[in-house]
């Protein structure tokens, strides 16, 4: 007798969507780190019933985005719902060694094949620095890490760097919070891709090793926030 699958209680795109949702607006800082957290506010602010919410903060938790908050005066290891995970700048400061090496061997790879880097890539990352749009600024810089790591001719490093890539973009969307920060990227991104089309291989692992250091430094020396209240800033609505 063929085994039987459980039937899903709610569609599965609904909770992607949730999932992504939720997963954006702790990117871009809308839900900050130790914000606290209900079924019933996201799935009125997101528009939908509480069920996908329920299943969607569940994959957050078992991902590390969200934990159980803790209770004020309680028991250790008593909590009282949930919070958006505070970040560990050390820890963001260890996945950084690892994408930077992974960039820089990227960057050499490329270089050596003299690949040019889609010019409207860094096109797209300064429009989005002046939109001022956050979420716009993550994808974007995805987007030419992505073409490098292709550009590379080793899908391993694309497997590698993309492990911890969500909390990489926790960790943008906090450093992008600051203006000064932003217009550099771009300039340091225009730069490597300049190297790489030149197939200077010695100046492109050098200037993306650098990069990487520097993101890496900073993001390492940042302290922990304290838990802020809810925010009324928006989270984009699944519902279409």
């Amino acid at each position: 007798m063929p085994a039987q699958l459980l039937q899903l209680e709610t569609a599965p795109d609904l909770v992607d969507q949730v999932y992504r949702a939720l997963l954006d607006a702790i990117s871009a800082g809308s839900l900050a780190p130790g914000q606290r957290i209900t079924q019933e506010e996201l799935a009125e602010r997101l528009a939908v019933s509480r069920q996908p919410v329920m299943q969607a903060l569940r994959l957050l938790k078992r991902d590390g985005f969200v934990q159980d908050a803790p209770m004020a005066g309680a028991p250790q290891g008593r909590s009282r719902g949930l919070q958006v995970t505070p970040l560990d700048p050390a820890w963001i400061a260890q996945v950084y060694e690892v994408r930077g090496a992974l960039d820089t061997l990227a960057a050499r790879l490329a270089a050596e094949r003299r690949t040019r880097i889609d010019a409207a890539l860094i096109d797209q990352g300064r429009r989005a620095v002046r939109s001022g749009d956050i979420k716009a600024m993550i994808d974007a810089d995805l987007a030419f890490h992505l073409a490098l790591y292709r550009a590379s001719a080793n899908p391993l490093i694309e497997q590698s760097a993309l492990l911890h890539w969500q909390h990489i973009r926790r960790a943008m969307g906090e450093a992008l919070q600051h203006d000064f920060l932003r217009e550099p990227v771009w300039d340091e991104h225009a730069a490597i891709a300049e190297a790489v089309a030149q197939g200077d291989a010695g100046r492109a692992e050098a200037l993306m090793r650098e990069h990487s250091r520097q993101a890496g430094a900073y993001l390492g020396q940042q302290p922990a926030p304290e838990a802020p209240a809810a925010r009324d800033t928006p989270i984009n609505s699944v519902v279409r």
